[in-house]
């Protein structure tokens, strides 16, 4: 009796032990039935993704021309350096909901439904006709960001500073893949709540480093989903955790049957 008492204590302490899990990200993004999905094996041309400038976005507009016959965007903000050239501060504009960019000099510049280098271009332009002389006027989008998600080292949202980035850069600025990571089935999720669509990434199949699909956009969330080794792992635990309390009170049961009976 008390050999059997000793060996229920001790798979209880060894289900207890395996009884931590962290299941937080295990079951997001599961894909339903009715939601789309592209596969490596089967993907359709993605034509290069370009993002186009909406209402609400942040424009980060600098003039880069610093010699002293050019006139910047803001000469009250200009700093003069140790050399005694003047340079100029970048600048942050919010496009309005009406499409337009308010510009010193310019007054309200429609920039929606262009890309970055198309309202580069057109500010440049603008600027070089009515403003300055030989403007070299550099413009970033900067509010654009993804998420990912999963099984990774750095999870979290991460700005989209080019005008391309790959699945993979997005991967080495997060740390990387963790040890319960698949890298055979790497989602990337997009389009609206009600119109999904998923896309799934392989990325044992090096054509992925230059998949068009692993192209990122803004507003993309990516999710690292866990190897089979680290699914039983979790299953074993969740199991543990299930029968955990039954073991403690059979043999809780059991000594104080014995205590009793001696």
């Amino acid at each position: 009796m008390h050999k059997l008492i000793f060996l229920f204590l001790i798979l209880a302490v060894i289900f207890s032990c395996a009884s931590c899990s962290n299941k937080q990200y295990q079951v997001l993004f599961q894909q339903r039935k009715s939601a789309s999905a592209d596969t490596t094996a089967s993907k359709p041309e993605v034509a290069a993704y370009q993002y186009h400038i909406k209402a609400q976005d942040i424009l980060e507009i600098r003039n880069l021309q610093n010699s002293k016959n050019i006139v910047d965007l803001n000469p009250e903000q200009a700093v003069i350096s140790s050399q005694g050239g003047a340079t100029t501060q970048s600048e942050t504009y919010q496009v309005e909901e009406d499409g337009t960019v308010a510009l010193t000099g310019l007054g309200h510049v429609s920039v929606v439904g262009l890309t970055r280098y198309e309202a580069q271009m057109k500010i440049e332009g603008l600027y070089q006709k009515t403003y300055l002389k030989q403007p070299i006027i550099a413009l970033k989008i900067i509010n654009l960001k993804v998420t990912i998600l999963g099984e990774i080292k750095g999870q979290g949202n991460y700005p989209l500073i080019k005008d391309k980035t790959s699945l993979i850069e997005l991967i080495g600025e997060a740390g990387g893949l963790t040890d319960k990571a698949n890298e055979k089935n790497i989602k990337i999720i997009r389009g609206s709540e009600q119109n999904p669509k998923v896309t799934v990434i392989n990325l044992n199949d090096i054509s992925a480093i230059n998949d068009p699909a692993a192209q990122l956009q803004s507003g993309d969330i990516v999710y690292v989903a866990q190897n089979r080794r680290a699914t039983r792992t979790d299953n074993l635990q969740n199991f543990s955790s299930l029968i955990q309390p039954a073991l403690i009170l059979f043999n809780t049961v059991l000594i104080i049957f014995t205590l009793v009976h001696k």
